[in-house]
């Protein structure tokens, strides 16, 4: 018979991470020397165990952010005049 172990796990516990010591030493580099970022871009979950596709990005700067916030702003105006123009 088999116990339940709901309740038993501790989510906040550190993970193992199955890369050879060099990628995670790249790894460390590149995200402690020049402000890279690791983001998971995928996650397979199979048979209780998670796969991560791990990629690195670099933050933007704040022109490129001011940029994309005007073009966003313009694609809802557009969006909200066409929506305006249909409903007539």
């Amino acid at each position: 018979m088999r116990k339940a172990t709901s309740g038993t796990r501790e989510p906040e516990r550190r993970r193992k991470l199955l890369l050879h010591k060099k990628q995670i030493q790249k790894l460390e580099q590149e995200t402690k020397g020049t402000g890279m970022t690791l983001v998971p871009l995928k996650v397979y979950i199979k048979d209780g165990y998670a796969k991560l596709l791990l990629g690195l990005a670099k933050g933007k700067h704040d022109y490129d952010k001011r940029e994309s916030i005007k073009r966003r702003e313009q694609d809802r105006d557009i969006a909200r005049v066409m929506k305006a123009v249909n409903h007539r």
